[in-house]
């Protein structure tokens, strides 16, 4: 039995196949081969569920003051995020029709719940997040969700930090990292004058709010 058939015996068909209001999501996925677990898929939310999920951000309040740029949820999370769970894992179930490897392994897939903790952070210009590697507190697996703006985040080698490979992260998009991906390269988005360039463009920096899914450590 392959993997997707494996999938569909525990979780049912993906929506992307029984559900025709979601024909707009496509579920493109690319590999980004110089980092060994780390996939994006571009087109992850349409504009109108992207506007649909930063409204169920907004409604949560947790952003009322200019101080307060971070939320963060354990266990139960918000029924909106149990639901981005589903199509993360959805997204992911449909790469498997191109027969190539899957963006999350398999035994990620199947865990229950896929992720039992949230980081909402919503950045406004110039603000971004130093190169680092998630806690070991978290298993391997880590979804990115982007909305508003656009960025660039770098990934460098912890074995050698020379070697950076820039992602651009446009908004809807989805990034997850497993494995190498997740323990051997840090992370960061420098979103100071200068830094955000893409094919030799500087990006507008606009308000940009992410929304990361993990799952505690047993």
């Amino acid at each position: 039995m392959d993997e997707k058939a494996v999938l569909e015996r525990v979780f049912g068909q993906s929506s992307s196949e029984s559900e025709s209001e979601d024909d707009e999501d496509r579920f493109d996925w690319e590999e980004i081969r110089e980092v060994k677990g780390l996939w994006i898929s571009r087109n992850f939310l349409s504009p109108y569920k992207q506007s649909t999920l930063f409204s169920e951000v907004q409604s949560e309040n947790w952003f009322t003051q200019p101080s307060n740029n971070q939320a963060m949820r354990f266990g139960d999370l918000p029924s909106w995020a149990i639901q981005l769970s589903h199509s993360v894992r959805d997204s992911v179930l449909a790469a498997s029709d191109d027969d190539r490897l899957l963006p999350l392994p398999l035994d990620l897939l199947l865990r229950q719940p896929l992720f039992d903790q949230m980081i909402v952070n919503q950045y406004q210009p110039g603000e971004g997040i130093c190169a680092h590697v998630d806690l070991l507190r978290f298993e391997d697996g880590i979804a990115i969700v982007s909305l508003e703006s656009s960025c660039v985040m770098h990934f460098s080698s912890v074995d050698n930090e020379l070697v950076s490979v820039p992602v651009l992260l446009n908004p809807g998009s989805l990034v997850v990292m497993s494995g190498e991906a997740r323990y051997r390269w840090k992370h960061e988005i420098n979103r100071k004058p200068g830094f955000q360039t893409w094919e030799g463009r500087e990006l507008d920096q606009m308000r940009r709010t992410s929304v990361t899914l993990r799952k505690l450590c047993e």
